[in-house]
């Protein structure tokens, strides 16, 4: 009888002891992988280029990569942008220039071309959209043939943020997709670079149930899909066009804004960044250099961006730690606004903000 009762006890006792095992186990993971994302930073810039380094560069660098390390390491993000890779090396201490800009067009071309992700694709479209090469033109155009839709349609708002006039061919090709997500975006990429091959596509747009005829303008007959003549599609088409047809670090329409959601990211904050990024003064500068390493991916990534038309070193250095940032988008576009800063081309603040039909902002020297 003692050894029947003693037998009941330990069977009592096992399921909650199996369960202390895996909370003590589930502990000790969630304590390994708070400590990896440190790992890979670099703890401190060891640039030779110390020696030139004025006192805001010094600054700069040392917050963004202070500040960098400080981020959430979990990635909540993760299921709406793909974003579950940490950078899996430490930044070179002394890459020159040279290796600077090429470890920036090596990780815009991995993420253009990533074969598993196209949340990945869109965020690098997103960043190639900032550069007008025609390194990033082919990226672009090649793009443009993906088999996701919103690639494609990512694709068609990056070369119309570039404002690369070389991709309107491309476009126009567009406008024969078999999605019509693809073609509107296509039609009104165009229209926004002064080109009306489109302009048919609008008009059975405008026309919405009323016709189903394709008609002929500009010399050129596109076959309207049925879908834009129906009022849902045409519905969906809207909210994509009030979500924001611009291509930002985390995509477009609801799916970035789902993403800054769940990211932890303010849209007000990231919004004045931008808007504070048009004006380009010594305080402004400074500010956005400081934003570089705040908390929030969304503010980190609208700083980078932000510092495309400064051409100086402190902005490079300041920029540079981004690279190994937690938050795949951040990386992507601090990549592209390095490229920027070295003197890449692109269209700057200041066409952005006229391209989007906003008063252009005085620029003080």
């Amino acid at each position: 009888m003692k050894v029947a009762k003693e037998d009941r006890r330990n069977r009592r006792r096992t399921p909650w002891g199996s369960a202390g095992m895996l909370i003590c186990i589930a502990l000790i993971c969630a304590a390994a992988n708070a400590t990896n994302p440190a790992k890979a930073q670099d703890p401190s810039p060891k640039s030779g280029e110390s020696g030139k380094n004025t006192a805001t560069q010094d600054s700069g660098v040392k917050g963004a990569q202070a500040k960098v390390q400080e981020t959430t390491p979990a990635n909540p993000d993760a299921a709406v942008a793909g974003d579950s890779d940490l950078p899996s090396e430490k930044l070179p201490p002394n890459a020159t220039a040279a290796q600077r800009a090429d470890s920036a067009w090596t990780m815009l071309s991995d993420a253009v071309a990533d074969g598993k992700r196209p949340q990945t694709r869109i965020e690098a479209l997103a960043a190639l959209g900032m550069l007008r090469t025609r390194r990033s033109e082919k990226m672009i155009e090649a793009a443009m043939q993906d088999d996701d839709l919103d690639v494609r349609t990512a694709a068609a708002l990056a070369a119309g943020q570039s404002g690369d006039r070389n991709l309107t061919t491309p476009l126009r090709n567009l406008l024969d997709d078999k999605e019509p997500q693809v073609v509107f975006t296509a039609a009104m990429t165009l229209w926004k670079m002064n080109d009306r091959s489109g302009e048919d596509i609008l008009m059975a747009v405008a026309d919405g149930d009323r016709s189903t005829n394709p008609s002929m303008m500009h010399g050129a007959a596109h076959k309207i899909d049925k879908d834009l003549h129906q009022p849902g599609k045409l519905a969906k088409l809207g909210a994509l066009q009030g979500a924001s047809m611009l291509l930002g670090p985390f995509g477009f329409g609801i799916a970035a804004i789902q993403f800054m959601h769940q990211s932890g990211g303010d849209l007000a904050r990231a919004s004045a960044i931008q808007q504070l990024a048009e004006e380009h003064t010594e305080p402004v500068h400074k500010e956005l250099i400081a934003a570089l390493g705040d908390k929030d991916p969304s503010v980190r990534a609208a700083a980078a961006q932000g510092l495309v038309d400064y051409h100086d070193s402190a902005t490079q250095q300041a920029i540079y730690p981004l690279f190994v940032d937690p938050r795949i988008p951040v990386r992507l576009t601090a990549a592209a606004a390095y490229l920027r800063t070295t003197g890449v081309p692109g269209i700057s603040a200041a066409m952005s903000a006229k391209a989007a039909g906003k008063p252009r902002p005085t620029v003080k020297h």
